[in-house]
């Protein structure tokens, strides 16, 4: 099963897509080359390639069913996006809305939208393209996004396609610092990967979770957690937010499900010295 009930909140994995990404020097300029060879039994084949020499990723929603709402966090790439820079994500036609229809949700179900932040990976599928248009997949839906990444980038990208029309909608909603969600879900800063960076701890009976966006990218961070993907804006901000939320983490016994990491997916962590190391993957088939 893709679905997981921590306290009182079932969790279920949507995947839109995964496999291999980019080399490992072009991904994570500041990793050492050798520690890739040292850890391929860790890695291989779920987060590099036997062959490929890639690294290997996911793009996959987190599905949360809590206090009588449904809450997707993250919406990954989405179809038919004019992404040029992007030839993998570039007019995608994926069954998304398909894999989301069989985990029991509709569009008109969605209660919340989460976007960790607002980066072209994380907001695709807030907008469809309805007769010209991009209209709010989720109607009924209220998006929570940071205010500090709301910031126009270049016209004809992500931001003009899947977040102002959200905004036009009436149906943004935007944070800074904290947001509480529910009794079982809390918003949290976690700036870096971008200014507005955000996680969502869960807290639910004996049961902790981290939906840790973009914190990490693969598990070859938690044993160096000093070390960046090419994509994170502030290089210290990321470090700081990577360590003191691992580090929480693994002093609480919480399970950490990012956005992009493949095979499991998620994993508890335990204290390594200095850095971190996988205690326990998560009980999701892997991809």
């Amino acid at each position: 099963m893709h679905e997981i009930k921590l306290g009182d909140v079932i969790v279920t994995r949507v995947e839109e897509m995964h496999g291999p990404i980019m080399a490992p020097s072009a991904f994570f300029p500041e990793l050492p080359a050798d520690a890739w060879q040292e850890h391929r039994d860790l890695l291989v084949p779920d987060h590099l390639g036997a062959d490929d020499d890639r690294v290997h990723a996911a793009m996959q929603t987190w599905v949360l069913r809590s206090e009588g709402r449904t809450i997707l966090v993250d919406t990954g790439v989405g179809n038919d996006k004019t992404r040029p820079s992007v030839p993998m994500w570039d007019h995608l036609d994926r069954d998304f809305l398909d894999r989301l229809a069989a985990a029991g949700v509709r569009p008109e179900d969605v209660d919340l939208v989460v976007n960790t932040h607002l980066h072209a990976d994380h907001v695709g599928w807030n907008t469809r393209l309805v007769d010209g248009q991009w209209v709010p997949t989720f109607p009924n839906a209220t998006y929570v996004m940071p205010r500090a990444d709301y910031q126009p980038r270049t016209p004809g990208d992500a931001f003009s396609d899947s977040v102002v029309p959200v905004h036009e909608s009436g149906q943004a909603q935007f944070w800074e610092d904290t947001y509480v969600i529910d009794a079982n879900l809390r918003l949290e800063a976690a700036p870096g990967h971008t200014p507005g960076s955000g996680v969502i701890k869960l807290s639910s009976g004996g049961d902790r979770a981290l939906f840790a966006g973009d914190l990490l990218h693969t598990p070859l961070q938690l044993l160096h957690p000093e070390h960046n993907s090419c994509f994170c804006e502030d290089p210290a901000e990321a470090r700081a937010s990577r360590r003191r939320l691992l580090g929480w983490a693994a002093d609480s016994g919480a399970l950490v499900l990012p956005a992009h990491i493949s095979g499991h997916s998620a994993f508890e962590v335990t204290h390594r010295g200095a850095a971190f190391a996988v205690k326990q993957w998560a009980s999701f088939p892997r991809y």
